[in-house]
């Protein structure tokens, strides 16, 4: 079975309480819960790591080199400015899907830009919850077919 690793930085752990007209009334807890279930229909074990401290993060990171087969991340506002965190997934010899539940494009200028993006696979922006679930099914994909491509894509 494919274990996939779910990141969440910093304030993650406050969805459905923080700012639900800009990120959604579902919790993590929700969030975690759906999935999993599609986690299960396709196949994918999945763990689940979220902290407000960087170090803790990258920690994390430093030790799933040989379990996980893949990482979907949203570094929340380590996006912008988490250059260690950017380092240590450059690291990787894994698959990763940088994912953010609102269209940082389209939000304020220092959003839109990630120090995160050039070195995973895929980023995905903007599609709510659905962007777990979307990572999820490319990393399974990639995962069962063998291909274990360069992170940076």
């Amino acid at each position: 079975m494919n274990l996939i690793t779910v990141v969440n930085g910093p304030n993650l752990n406050m969805l459905g309480e923080r700012e639900p007209d800009v990120y959604g009334r579902l919790t993590w807890e929700e969030i975690k819960k759906d999935l999993e279930e599609k986690a299960s229909g396709i196949g994918c074990e999945l763990e689940f790591f979220q902290s407000n401290h960087e170090g803790a993060i990258i920690d994390y990171l430093q030790g799933i080199g040989g379990r996980a087969s893949g990482l979907i991340v949203n570094p929340g506002a380590l996006t912008h400015y988490g250059y260690s965190l950017r380092d240590a997934l450059a690291a990787l010899d894994l698959p990763a899907v940088e994912v953010h539940l609102t269209n940082i494009y389209a939000r304020e200028d220092w959003r839109a830009y990630s120090v995160i993006s050039p070195v995973v696979k895929g980023v995905i922006s903007g599609c709510g919850p659905l962007a777990y679930g979307l990572a999820l099914e490319f990393l399974c994909g990639n995962a069962s077919s063998g291909n274990q491509a360069d992170a940076r894509g």
